[in-house]
């Protein structure tokens, strides 16, 4: 069973340490293959295929099939790895962050631009709300 850390308690945070690295190393590998254009390739002409030649779990191809990224932040992956599987999509860092956050991509910018999200409710997952 994974040790408690104090930083799991964070809403909407997944933190990359050494157990995420060591849980998500193929994972993270397989987008790294990504930078190369024969394997996008090779990826986009058979995506499973091309993950069931990878050590991964069957939750991380999954995820990786389903573009679900904070599922794939879950189970160890690196955003900057995963920056190439959106990449290989032809899809901007801002685009997949507004569907990490659950918002349009216009949406997600006007709130970046307006600052970003409150710290009110986000410091701690048992902040009570409204005070």
């Amino acid at each position: 069973m994974p040790v408690k850390k104090p930083y799991d308690d964070i809403p909407g945070t997944t933190v990359f340490d050494a157990d995420r690295s060591r849980q998500g190393y193929h994972l993270n590998m397989f987008c790294m293959s990504l930078m190369k254009a024969p394997n996008r390739e090779r990826f986009r002409a058979g995506e499973r295929a091309y993950l069931d030649e990878w050590a991964m779990s069957e939750d991380q191809k999954q995820a990786v099939l389903d573009r679900d990224y904070n599922r794939m932040l879950s189970l160890g992956g690196n955003i900057y790895f995963l920056a190439k599987i959106f990449s290989s999509d032809g899809l901007s860092f801002q685009h997949a962050a507004a569907t990490m956050t659950g918002q349009s991509q216009a949406d997600y910018a006007a709130m970046m631009l307006a600052g970003g999200r409150s710290p009110e409710g986000n410091r701690y997952k048992g902040e009570k709300q409204g005070g």
